[in-house]
């Protein structure tokens, strides 16, 4: 049986982890070991993962990237399987992790397993709800012939990483970096809808403004230069708005997403034009923003003008 080792990146996340760490603790596949990549957490996040039964390893704040984060998890793990997930998810049922791995155990080219995201009802946006249902829908691909993955919910081959490390210069889409290096190598990649996490995003205007704008520049990095127009920005958000009206009024949630809808939309179009507007690599302002929250300065920065 393959060894499978639970990889967690995080930064104060206290809040939400104990409703993973019970989660995992349910599993009918126990994990034979779990990480925890703390960047500088000044809360009980380490103190909660230490009495969940979790290894620690320390990154300092200033050489923080997702893709140096996961290779200094990956790095210290024994596993067969390296199994990422977001501080801020928990899964759903008890089988989750025996589904996520199946797939490694009856094929041997399989390289990224992901499974499927939903929302928490209570804090969850609800157009980001919408986002996920499109994203991950519920009927599984034994092998996707893209490279969308997503590392809240998703495992890869040790052996293949390896070969193949996480681009840690990226602002962030590391994974579908990762699984498009893979599938050009001649690795399988696989969705499995039944492996299914709860995925609890709880950002304000300016957060969500900053993950779409981080994403977009990697998305230039890793794809090559694209554009995104003032006008399509716009009818993108607006078209996105009527798509997620519609959705809401069976639901009953339209009175209750009225405003919500157009402020999440707009912070995620704004931050994507303003991404795609980017040239270059990100300035060490511009890193600060996308990793740190508000009043944490990595000490590399403090001596700097």
């Amino acid at each position: 049986m393959s060894r499978v080792s639970i990889v967690i990146r995080a930064l104060n996340e206290a809040a939400d982890l104990p409703a993973l760490y019970e989660g995992l603790a349910r599993q009918t596949r126990p994990a034979d070991e779990v990480i925890l990549v703390d960047s500088g957490s000044t809360d009980d996040t380490v103190a909660i993962s230490r009495a969940a039964g979790a290894s620690i390893v320390h990154i300092a704040a200033e050489e923080f990237s997702f893709g140096r984060a996961l290779n200094v998890g990956c790095a210290a793990a024994s596993g067969d399987i390296l199994v990422f997930v977001s501080a801020h998810v928990f899964p759903i049922d008890e089988f989750w992790l025996e589904r996520l791995i199946a797939p490694f155990e009856e094929h041997d080219d399989v390289a990224l397993v992901y499974g499927r995201q939903t929302g928490d009802e209570d804090r969850t946006a609800f157009s980001e709800m919408e986002i996920l249902r499109r994203w991950f829908p519920d009927r599984s691909d034994p092998d996707q012939d893209h490279p969308f993955c997503n590392n809240a919910n998703c495992a890869v081959r040790a052996s293949v990483w390896k070969t193949l490390p996480y681009d840690e210069y990226l602002t962030g889409l590391e994974d579908m970096d990762w699984a498009r290096r893979a599938r050009n190598e001649g690795h399988r990649i696989c969705y499995v809808a039944d492996a299914s996490i709860a995925h609890v995003h709880e950002e304000n205007f300016a957060q969500t403004v900053n993950r779409y704008r981080r994403e977009a520049i990697a998305h230039k990095r890793i794809f090559g230069h694209q554009k995104m127009g003032t006008f399509e920005a716009i009818g993108l958000f607006a078209a996105n708005c009527g798509r997620d009206y519609l959705a809401a009024v069976p639901r009953r949630k339209l009175l209750a997403n009225l405003l919500a809808i157009p402020r999440f939309r707009a912070a995620q179009f704004w931050g994507t034009w303003k991404g795609f507007r980017q040239d270059g690599d990100p300035t060490t302002t511009l890193k600060r923003r996308f990793y740190y929250p508000k009043g944490f300065t990595p000490k590399a920065d403090r001596y700097q003008n």
